[in-house]
This record gives structure tokens, sequence and C-alpha cells, in this order.
């Protein structure tokens, strides 16, 4: 019982890290979530910018780089093409071959581009020069090769090389580089694997026509809609082709991507009980400093329900008060993050130079909505203390 002048409550300090632990956990959780959905939509769009959504080619077991020619004016095509979910369909065709630069010697994969091929992609990772310049008229013998490759065979923009196809008998070209790229996956099978170049340089070493390709590229507005639009464009196209999404392509970088998500769990779990941990006891500790007071409240007939709805109403306020300091701590730095790049990564192991954020709202809102109603709920069970005072117990011991 305080006598003369009212002692500071010891419940202050106790709200005060509850508040801070809820600021803190709410903040961990936007960056987790932001940061994780930012790495994976990177990574997801530079695997996507090697080989699309969905990709339709002949259907056989050789798995090897290069395909039977396929005809991109049958009718099928423009069927793909109308759908409403799909952006583009490119023709593309790769060859493997040898590249010979002086003493150094590198297997990689020309992967040829129609004129009207989407260079978005390329011009996003260009690191100097330029794209090679196709025109109408003739094949182009320019190129755009990665910084991996310029580095192990020595080479740089304007240089040239000779380029050895695997076919019977082997044919060679000469090639001169119009610039060089670097996606930041150098060492998987895409930046050491891949150099861009004309589609007709294929076609004239296959032999093909020039309505044919080795493969059709779609891009979709929406990559949610993978699986469904995989499922509709196979069931649209002739017997002998099949159509394979990016996933079925590359399961083991997609697995990867889609592992993340666990270890968000993980953190907003952990985060929730910190949190949780923190509510009840601030709510046990102004439960037990106020007894007397309840007591008194139920002299006056005061329901449990009643007294129970004050404390649970406080509550709330320390829960909210916390979620707004923790969303602006958790998006300022996320903003400040995407605007200065504060924080950087070695992009040889995690494939970026700068840990990537992407902030969505609807995520801010159910992590915030799901907090506070977890939070609230489980102080449900500490509140019930308050139906086991007994006003006459309290009053006379006080």
């Amino acid at each position: 019982m305080h006598s003369g002048k009212e002692s500071p409550r010891f419940s202050t300090p106790i709200v005060r890290i509850a508040t801070g632990g809820i600021a803190i956990g709410i903040a961990v959780m936007i960056v987790s979530v932001a940061i994780v959905t930012g790495f994976q939509q990177e990574i997801r769009a530079k695997v996507i910018g090697f080989g699309a959504h969905i990709q339709i080619s002949k259907n056989d077991d050789n798995h090897s780089l290069e395909s039977e020619p396929i005809d991109i004016n049958a009718f099928y095509v423009g069927e793909v093409r109308d759908l409403p979910e799909v952006e583009a369909v490119e023709a593309v065709a790769s060859k493997p071959g040898i590249i010979k630069s002086g003493d150094a010697i590198e297997g990689v994969v020309y992967k040829g581009l129609s004129l009207q091929y989407d260079s978005t992609f390329l011009i996003r990772n260009l690191v100097r020069g330029r794209l090679p310049a196709l025109r109408a008229d003739e094949a182009s013998k320019e190129v755009l090769i990665s910084s991996t490759h310029a580095r192990l065979l020595n080479l740089d923009v304007d240089s040239s090389f000779v380029m050895y196809f695997v076919q019977d008998p082997p044919k060679a070209r000469k090639f001169s580089i119009a610039g060089i790229y670097n996606t930041g996956l150098g060492e998987q099978e895409f930046d050491k694997r891949f150099i861009f170049g004309d589609l007709r340089v294929v076609q004239k070493l296959n032999r093909w026509e020039g309505n044919q390709a080795g493969a059709l590229e779609v891009n979709l507005k929406d990559f949610s809609r993978l699986d469904e639009l995989e499922a509709t464009i196979y069931r649209m196209v002739p017997a002998d082709l099949t159509a394979d999404s990016i996933t079925r392509r590359y399961p083991q970088i997609f697995g990867w991507l889609e592992l993340m998500d666990t270890n968000v769990y993980i953190i907003i779990t952990l985060m929730l009980v910190v949190s949780v941990i923190n509510m009840i006891t601030s709510l046990l500790i102004m439960i037990l400093e106020r007894t007397r007071t309840i007591g008194l409240l139920k002299t006056m007939g005061a329901t449990n329900r009643l007294v129970m709805n004050v404390f649970l109403r406080q509550a709330a306020r320390i829960i909210g008060v916390g979620l707004l300091a923790g969303n602006i701590l958790g998006i300022g730095f996320c903003l400040l993050q995407d605007a200065s790049g504060l924080v950087t990564l070695n992009q040889e192991t995690y494939y970026l130079s700068v840990v990537p954020v992407h902030l969505e709202l609807w995520h801010i809102l159910a992590l915030n909505a799901f907090s506070f109603v977890v939070c609230l709920s489980i102080l449900l069970l500490p509140a019930l203390i308050i139906t086991r005072i007994r006003p006459a117990r309290v009053i006379r011991f006080d």
C-alpha cells in the first residue's frame, strides 16, 4: 500500500520494455519479409531472363543443348500470343561450342535472338559496351559475352574471337564483342554458360529455314500463374511439342528460393513469442500492482468482464504503440536500403551486390493484424487472474 505521495510504479519500465519488444519484433518481421521477397524476386528475374517463364520446344528425350527446329509461324503460336496472360512470345535457338582466345579455351552456349527479342533483361545487366546490332539484311557477327567469359578468356569490348560449333563436321565462326553483361550468376550455369548473338547464325549453321527456331520463349505478365499457364499452353501445342516452365527446367534454384519462406516463418514465430512473453509479463505486473483497485471496483459492483476489458484495452494500447513504432523503424530501414544500398553483399556468394528489399502493402498489413490479434488473444489467459481476485481478502490485507 502506498502512503502519502504515490511512488513510481514498478510496471512503468516493464511497459516500456514490452512496447520496445513489440516494436523491435514487428520491425524485424517487416525487414525479414521484405528482404526475402526482394531476394526471391531478384534471383527469379535473373533466371527467367535467361530462359523466359515457359519454353516451347520439340518433345524429345535427348536433353541436349540443341533441339529439332520448330515452325515459329505455326497456327498455335498466334493462339498462345493472344492469351491475355501472355506478354510476349519470342523465337530463340541455342548451339554449343568452344571459344578459343589465345591459349584460353572455354565451352559456351551461343543463344541466338530474333530481331523482335525484348532485350530489357540484357540492357539491365549490361556493364560495358552495347548490345549486338541486329540488322534485317544480314546476320550479325557481334555478340554479348559475360564478365566471367571476359575474365577467363582475357577479352573485352571490341575484341574478337573464334568459336568452334559442335557438329559434324565442326564449323568455326569469328565474332566481335559488342558488350559485356554481368548478372551475378557467374559461377552457376548462366553467366558462365551463355553468350548472346543473332538467331540467323544458328539457322545458317543448322541449315534451317527463316521460319524455324530451336524454341519459343513465352513471357507471362504474372509469375503466380505460371503452373496454370504451363498446363494451358501444353494443351494448345501439337503432340510433338512440349511446354516446360522455368521452375521445371531449374528445380534446384526455385526449390532453394522456396526454402527461404521457411526462414521467414521461423523468424516471425520467434518474434511473436518474444512479444507475447513481454506483454504477458507486463499485464501480470499491472494486474498485481492494481489488485486493491480491482477489489474496490468489484466491491462497487464491477463485473469480472468489465475489469478485464479495462486491462485488455490498456494492453491493446501498448501493442498499438509498439506496432506503430516498429512499422516506422522497419519500413524506414527498407526505404533507406532501397534508396542507398547501404548494406552490401558478396556477389560471388549471394549472386547480388546489395541486399534487396521489396515492400508489399498487404504483407505489412497482414503482419500487423496477425501480430495484434495473436498478442491480444493470448493475453486473455493472464487476464483471467482478475476473476480469482476476491474483494474481501484484498481489502482486509491492504
